[in-house]
């Protein structure tokens, strides 16, 4: 992980818990005088939530931070960045890396830098950014094609919008025929970090099983945010299964007329 925390509990706090689990966090710096970027999280009694974002440390990683961390980065398979960090820091990370490069549009943004944009392999959004992004609204299945074909002309090659309960839809510019991936249904208790569930799993996937169908791995990523929603919190919702465990043949979908 490449990141900025501040010189506080929070901070120190998230350090341990990324240990925790593993993560390696040699390139995530202390900023002495920012404080750790955190969430303020209400969430209703239908699961859905509503996120203040307080940037802090996030808003000063830098080109530098970038470039310390230069051979991670190039040698990666995957990388995954999004918004809260600044564009400058993420094109050059994108610059660096020759493997899959997924972009997270969140928060949304009525528009993007186009460089960025061509830089980047996958770009995922869920129906809200899609909307601001295109200025169209994402609701209908024929909305969401519409928003797919005006995203992948923007200059990216791969379009994810995900589509909460109703799974998720894609389409490339080599086959730009949108397809909907279907999600099994759950009961949400907390959909907060849904989002960051199935672009984890997606990632983790794509870098371990690079050759395996695009449509499979996000019916994959979609079991896991689905797992996530049915209990509360964010990191403590998400759910430990092995790659191997997680990747299947099985995967229902349905093209978007």
């Amino acid at each position: 992980m490449v990141a900025r925390i501040g010189d506080d509990k929070w901070g120190n706090d998230y350090v341990e818990n990324l240990k925790k689990f593993n993560v390696d966090t040699t390139h995530v710096h202390i900023t002495s005088d920012r404080g750790t970027g955190i969430a303020q999280i209400n969430v209703s009694k239908s699961g859905e939530n509503q996120i203040v974002i307080v940037a802090g440390a996030n808003d000063v990683l830098s080109v530098d931070d970038v470039e310390i961390a230069k051979d991670l980065i190039c040698n990666a398979s995957v990388l995954l960045c999004q918004l809260e960090t600044p564009i400058v820091a993420t094109k050059k990370a994108f610059q660096l890396c020759k493997g899959v490069r997924i972009l997270n549009a969140a928060p949304a943004a009525s528009h993007l830098d186009k460089e960025l944009l061509s830089l980047t392999t996958i770009l995922c959004v869920n129906e809200s950014e899609a909307s601001v992004l295109t200025g169209n609204p994402a609701v209908t299945m024929s909305d969401i094609a519409k928003a797919i074909e005006d995203l992948l002309r923007l200059g990216c090659k791969i379009v994810i919008i995900t589509l909460g309960e109703n799974g998720a839809a894609f389409a490339s510019i080599d086959d730009p025929q949108p397809l909907h991936v279907m999600s099994d249904k759950v009961t949400a208790v907390d959909t907060t970090g849904a989002g960051d569930a199935f672009l984890g799993a997606l990632a983790a996937l794509l870098a371990v099983y690079p050759d395996t169908p695009l449509k499979n791995a996000i019916a994959s990523a979609c079991k896991v945010a689905s797992v996530s929603v049915t209990k509360e919190g964010t990191q403590t919702s998400y759910p430990h299964i092995p790659c191997a465990d997680l990747l299947s043949d099985k995967c229902v979908f349905e093209k978007i007329l």
